[in-house]
């Protein structure tokens, strides 16, 4: 992996304990607005950590890969993380 470990590795344990914050929320049967707000928050950290991922694989993998002739395996990739992104 490219990206930078320290940071993503930070930002996994930080949606990791708000995983754990939310089953704790759930055991508690604490009020339902307050989940989903903990649930948007916790996506949010998971969605940065993919776009940094996807940055620097776009930025070093695929860049590397231009260079070297074999884009084509490379392209097929993105064209299917793109495909479930979208979905």
């Amino acid at each position: 992996m490219k990206a930078d470990k320290v940071k993503i590795t930070k930002l996994l344990k930080t949606a990791r304990g708000q995983i754990d914050g939310l089953l704790k929320m759930v055991e508690e049967d604490r009020y339902c607005i307050d989940i989903s707000n903990q649930l948007l928050a916790t996506g949010a950290i998971i969605k940065k950590v993919n776009h940094d991922v996807i940055q620097a694989h776009l930025g070093e993998c695929v860049k590397d890969a231009f260079e070297k002739g074999n884009e084509e395996e490379k392209i097929e990739e993105i064209i299917k993380l793109l495909d479930k992104l979208s979905k």
